[in-house]
């Protein structure tokens, strides 16, 4: 989503960029990281789960069948992985362990590259 990407790039809030483009996970994933920066994790979790969502039925646009590599290195991936690393984070805060170690598993699965850039903690 090329016109997603330069709005958010851009300075445009994601909250407007969001709105405007539902399916793209990377606005979702700011928002999600606005939102647990500001303390308030329940919301982070929100917003993150829906990117994910999102993230999650473009990928099987594509093709992806539920398992296998999702590559950091491929630009488009990259919303879905910040939205899964968010929701991990999140889980984690409101308590949801087995949540938030699942969504670690899921991104150590997908994508070694966004572990390391992420800065993903085990």
């Amino acid at each position: 989503m090329p016109e997603a990407r330069e709005a958010l790039e851009s300075g445009a809030p994601a909250s407007d960029v969001a709105a405007r483009f539902p399916a793209y996970s990377a606005a979702w994933a700011v928002l999600a990281d606005e939102a647990f920066a500001s303390g308030h994790a329940v919301t982070s979790y929100a917003f993150a789960r829906t990117g994910y969502h999102r993230g999650l039925d473009q990928l099987r646009r594509h093709g992806w069948k539920g398992h296998g590599p999702i590559p950091w290195e491929h630009e488009p991936n990259r919303g879905f992985l910040r939205c899964l690393h968010a929701l991990a984070r999140a889980a984690q805060a409101i308590g949801e362990k087995d949540e938030a170690e699942r969504c670690v598993q899921f991104l150590h699965d997908s994508s070694p590259t966004a572990v390391e850039v992420l800065g993903v903690k085990d």
